[in-house]
């Protein structure tokens, strides 16, 4: 609900596709949603953005498919808000550069539903930017033409003035248009253009599928069906083009066209994607773990209570780390309760989850894995200590027994629960199909069993499409877990941590 219970409409522009091109005013607008209303985006991860609770309505349309009608949509936007409810409209591009957003503005308007306009980044200047094709340069042109190419071609008449147009813009962008192409150059060509000038279509842009083809009027229509360029698409006519080979950016990156699984738990794989999307990659996102609470809280509560018995905490996952400080936290207790306690962190992330907290581990390997946790424990008496291991319920056992071989007394709590979340694999198993996958990443023991778990019904057809897929694994253990379920493991980073995994991830498929 909006303020005082009045209904309100936000009109928000989302950009071409790239999720760092929403606007900040965008985002805290449909973080504050009750609806969200959105059209065929270029990126739905803009949805994630969204409260929990936020009611989600596909109203999107593709060329000679409407799902629903512009007056409907309309009618949807007034109801919602009558109802007293916060509407994001989410629309690609900007609302109101041919985006129909003028006309739901002017419906609410008539209506008297409160409403506001987030512009957004159009795609006539963010993907020209992403090709390398500057709109406006001092040594080219001063004037820009933003014109749509969705005109109906069994129209008698064009409202475009195409012989004003062809003399009188350095630059002319024109907006889905892709399919009619050949009329574009004709109608220039018709008016005067010359043949020579220069042409760009660029589809998807912004996006990490982003494909550029540049001939000129004469050239492009052949070059952009041998390419089988289709939209959504942008064409840029002028000679603003021939700087694109100068200042083309974005398609140059070293894992561009490449297309990455990331398999990790979803709350875990925003910044291992992020890593892997600046170096260029298209990550599809596939988590094959989510992270839940245990059953019950009963045995880390008790633990919690008992702090004071124990002289080491140690802990092998952030997760580890985030839902034990959570417990002491709902007892009363913060980090000066862990005064006399030791911490022993299995590696940097770790750590890093415990310096939250304003604690610093005293004990982290140097090799990530629970055997270097123990050869670290040699450095240290541990005959007749207490050691609370806060994990996963299904973990390994050779860390407990490793500790408590020491002469430790060692209690385990089950701090969360990994589950295989139920998702729908079509799309999946048609990429591994089609031989669209470059790399398959697993970051955990789980993330290989579920993955394989998922495909339990067609097992000899996915060790056929994995042939043609390179494996990457953050550590050895994981490693042995993919190479026991009969995958060829083609990655392992010396150093297992997320940054030297992508790192690794960019010098094997550079070199492939």
């Amino acid at each position: 609900m909006s303020e005082a219970g009045k209904g309100k409409v936000y009109l928000i522009g989302a950009g071409p596709g790239d999720i760092g091109l929403l606007t900040l005013k965008g985002k805290e607008c449909l973080e504050r949603a009750d609806v969200v209303v959105y059209d065929e985006l270029a990126n739905k991860s803009f949805l994630g953005f969204a409260k929990k609770e936020a009611e989600f309505l596909y109203v999107g349309k593709k060329a000679a498919h409407h799902s629903l009608p512009q007056e409907k949509i309309n009618e949807l936007l007034v109801d919602r808000a009558a109802r007293g409810q916060v509407v994001a409209r989410l629309k690609g591009g900007d609302p109101f550069i041919f985006g129909r957003g003028g006309e739901e503005a002017s419906e609410l308007a008539a209506a008297g539903i409160p409403f506001e306009v987030v512009p957004g980044v159009t795609s006539a200047i963010a993907v020209p930017a992403y090709a390398g094709i500057p709109l406006t340069h001092r040594d080219f042109t001063a004037t820009v033409a933003l014109v749509t190419g969705h005109e109906d071609p069994t129209k008698g008449e064009s409202n475009i003035a195409w012989d004003h147009l062809a003399h009188s813009a350095g630059t002319i962008v024109f907006l889905m248009g892709v399919g009619n192409l050949s009329r574009i150059c004709s109608e220039l060509l018709r008016a005067g253009k010359s043949p020579a000038t220069p042409v760009a279509v660029i589809e998807r842009g912004t996006l990490n599928a982003q494909k550029t083809v540049a001939g000129n009027l004469e050239t492009i229509g052949g070059l952009a069906a041998e390419s089988n360029i289709r939209p959504p698409a942008i064409i840029i006519v002028g000679d603003v083009v021939g700087l694109r080979d100068k200042l083309g950016w974005f398609e140059k990156r070293p894992l561009f066209g490449r297309r990455i699984v990331v398999t990790r738990a979803r709350e875990q794989a925003s910044r291992f994607m992020t890593m892997l999307t600046e170096l260029g990659a298209e990550c599809v996102e596939f988590p094959t773990i989510e992270i839940i609470p245990p059953a019950s809280w009963e045995d880390m509560d008790e633990a919690v209570r008992d702090l004071k018995d124990f002289n080491w905490i140690v802990t092998t996952s952030v997760n580890g780390v985030g839902y034990f400080l959570e417990r002491l936290y709902a007892a009363g207790k913060d980090a000066r309760d862990l005064k006399g306690i030791r911490v022993a962190a299995i590696g940097p992330k770790t750590a890093e989850a415990w310096h939250g907290a304003g604690i610093k581990p005293d004990l982290v390997p140097e090799e990530y894995v629970a055997e270097a946790v123990i050869e670290s424990f040699k450095r240290y008496d541990l005959s007749g200590s207490s050691v609370l291991i806060p994990r996963a319920e299904e973990a390994r056992e050779i860390l407990q027994d490793g500790v408590a071989a020491m002469g430790a007394r060692v209690r385990v709590v089950t701090a969360y629960r990994t589950v295989r979340p139920v998702r729908e694999v079509q799309a999946m198993r048609e990429l591994l199909k089609e031989g669209l996958i470059d790399m398959v990443t697993f970051t955990s023991s789980s993330t290989v069993r579920n993955f394989m778990g998922m495909f339990s019904d067609e097992r000899a057809e996915l060790m056929e499409w994995m042939r043609h897929t390179s494996v990457a694994c953050i550590g050895p253990i994981t490693a042995k877990t993919a190479r026991s379920e009969g995958l060829k493991v083609d990655l392992v980073p010396e150093s297992y941590t997320i940054e030297a995994f992508a790192s690794a991830i960019r010098e094997h498929l550079e070199r492939s």
